[in-house]
């Protein structure tokens, strides 16, 4: 039996989280005298119950995460040819979640209709599907959240909630207008995620580019310094083309 058996399965137990060693596998297979076949059996059954583990962690994730199940938007079915630019290639790169790993914000910002949901509902789709939590809600829900959470005493909680997940979207920044108490709110969960552990990061949408974002948030200061921390190390895209709504007319 090749030994790289002992470490696939310890491995395997890992993700499962199971605490068991390559050598406490091997001692048990040896005090039971169990054959090639019987050990590759145990293998065989904890890969199955692997997968069993990231098909339900996924289908919770995808849950939590908001993003639309009926025509899921991903990479794959993003029509790349209606986007004008030099930074194409760079938004093709971005399936690698190498962002999430480097802490690295996205921004994409254009007129309507050239796919910038879509490219936010991908990039979360990917998330979850890699066992991340991604969270997706338009701007004016996120300040509907402060307000409630602000008449219900629940800041913190909802704060906390915002900061949770690896990939948090904010959809459409520049639809509503923030007032000066959930401003500072929307400071507060840009800062305590500047300073979050692991990968992670944020995804904004607009058809405004980000020095006009001040017109819809209602405390400077608190706005600067979000701003700050959200492009401190960002890729913003400026997306032109075509905008997909009414091709099909």
């Amino acid at each position: 039996m090749d030994v790289n058996i002992y470490n696939e399965i310890q491995s395997i137990t890992s993700y499962l989280k199971l605490s068991i060693t390559s050598q406490e596998v091997a001692q048990f297979c040896s005090d039971e005298a169990f054959n090639d076949e019987q050990i590759q059996a145990i293998a065989d059954f904890l890969n199955h119950m692997k997968d069993l583990r990231h098909t339900h962690l996924v289908e919770m994730l995808k849950t939590m995460s908001r993003i639309p199940s009926r025509e899921p938007k991903t990479f794959e079915n993003f029509d790349f040819s209606r986007i004008h630019g030099k930074n194409v290639d760079t938004l093709k790169n971005l399936s690698s979640l190498s962002t999430l790993y480097a802490h690295k914000n996205l921004a994409f910002i254009g007129p309507q209709g050239v796919g910038k949901t879509h490219l936010a509902m991908a990039y979360g789709r990917l998330c979850f599907e890699n066992e991340y939590k991604s969270y997706f809600l338009k701007a004016t829900e996120l300040n509907q959240k402060f307000t409630d959470a602000r008449r219900q005493g629940r800041e913190s909680a909802i704060i906390n909630a915002l900061v949770n997940p690896a990939c948090l979207i904010i959809d459409e920044v520049g639809r509503c207008v923030f007032d000066k108490e959930n401003t500072r709110m929307f400071f507060d969960v840009i800062d305590r995620r500047y300073s979050k552990d692991g990968p992670n990061n944020m995804i904004f949408t607009s058809n405004k580019s980000p020095d006009k974002w001040g017109e819809y948030f209602g405390e400077d200061s608190s706005l600067l310094c979000a701003l700050d921390r959200i492009f401190d190390d960002a890729m913003v895209f400026m997306i032109k083309g075509n905008s997909y709504r009414g091709s099909k007319c």
